[in-house]
């Protein structure tokens, strides 16, 4: 596939982002066949890159000094290696500002400012631009210039309050939801930016904070709150408002049964066995099966563990009773609708080496998605992108590279 197959094929990214958020926001829009081109500071490029182990590895099987977790947000782009804190490393990418269709970014409120790359600078080169910050906190508000993670907006934002044992500490999510929310904020963001730009020809600055992202999506947990005082608390593996709806121990392993009305609930009955359940005055009602949740996950727990995972999946899902294993990553290589789904893409790094990365989860029936690009090594792109983008001859490409700005 070319680069003209995507719906967003044709439309220029600037991404001056580093760690997780934005850069996931970058290769979404890339898969989605925008041209992205990665902004990284000259010697020090993307923060991420330095963060593990666990480490790539090279021909021999040994670690090197780039990080798997860069690999998993950076593919679908192009990297330059810009000290924009030098006049002419900003007027490069101011250059290049006028010239994009999208800039994303994730500095400190106000730092890019400083540098003459801020909204209110680059509006009046690039009327059209769509300009979108992600930021712990957001633009304004009293914590906007604190510094904000994953983990630290997990707590704050109430998630690990929901999250974990109820006799237990507050837990957080195993992966970086808040960061991933965020960066498919600012894609959903940007994406209707340029709906609108569509209509007016204006660009527009977008605010997307992972703070805000991740206290929108607690949904039900604020709503129980909100509309009636009540704090769901952490409910484990137990659902706050379903049951049977969690983990049981099968033979060998561990499977997900999940009943959300009741006549899943019904269903389940029948092929366990017990029909008379669905009569039970503590069992004929979701309402009932919560307040009686423990006599009920001991009675299915009981059944469960004398078959395999595999017997019993195959067996409630072919009763319509929602059910899956609890896989490992080795399971999920190899899962069968991971495979069929095509979710393990692979593509060659700069040395010819395979980089194995998820794949996006969009489907278009007229303008699929595309990997083109393994993510890049720091910097390795700036020439041809500056020739590509910008027509600078190599005499400039010299004097600037003399004078320490790329």
């Amino acid at each position: 596939m070319n680069d003209e197959t995507g719906p967003l094929a044709g439309l220029l990214v600037l991404d001056m982002t580093r760690v997780i958020a934005g850069p996931l926001s970058g290769q979404i829009l890339g898969d989605l066949g925008a041209e992205v081109i990665k902004v990284e500071r000259k010697g020090e490029g993307d923060d991420v890159r330095r963060v593990g182990p666990p480490w790539m590895k090279d021909a021999e099987g040994h670690d090197t000094k780039e990080s798997t977790y860069f690999s998993s947000v950076n593919r679908n782009k192009r990297s330059i290696a810009v000290d924009f804190a030098t006049s002419e490393g900003a007027q490069v990418l101011r250059n290049l500002a006028a010239k994009a269709d999208i800039l994303v970014e994730n500095y400190r409120p106000g730092t890019l400012a400083k540098y003459g790359l801020d909204y209110e600078t680059l509006r009046e080169l690039n009327p059209g631009l769509v300009y979108c910050s992600v930021t712990g906190f957001g633009q304004t508000g009293p914590y906007a210039t604190r510094s904000g993670y994953d983990y630290l907006v997990q707590g704050m934002s109430g998630l690990m309050s929901v999250t974990g044992m109820p006799d237990g500490v507050p837990t957080r999510v195993g992966v970086p939801v808040v960061d991933i929310f965020a960066g498919m904020n600012a894609v959903i963001g940007v994406q209707a930016a340029l709906l609108n730009r569509a209509r007016t020809g204006k660009g527009q600055a977008i605010d997307i904070s992972l703070f805000d992202s991740q206290t929108a999506l607690m949904l039900n947990t604020a709503s129980a709150w909100l509309n009636a005082k009540t704090a769901l608390g952490r409910t484990g593996n137990d659902h706050p408002s379903a049951a049977p709806y969690g983990v049981f121990e099968a033979a060998d392993g561990y499977l997900i049964i999940a009943t959300f009305s009741d006549r899943e609930f019904n269903r389940l009955a029948d092929v366990l066995g017990h029909p008379e359940w669905k009569e039970d005055p503590r069992f004929s009602t979701n309402a009932a099966r919560v307040k009686h949740r423990a006599e009920m996950k001991a009675a299915v727990g009981e059944i469960v563990r004398h078959k395999t995972r595999a017997e019993w999946v195959a067996i409630l899902n072919a009763a319509t009773v929602s059910s899956g294993p609890i896989n490992d990553k080795s399971d999920v290589e190899h899962d069968p609708q991971v495979l069929a789904r095509e979710m393990i893409i692979e593509l060659p790094d700069e040395h010819g080496l395979p980089v194995r990365m998820m794949g996006s989860p969009f489907r278009f029936s007229d303008t699929p998605v595309t990997y083109r690009r393994a993510p890049p090594a720091m910097g390795s792109h700036t020439d041809e992108v500056l020739r590509s983008v910008l027509d600078m001859p190599q005499s400039e490409l010299d004097r600037l590279r003399e004078s320490g700005a790329i």
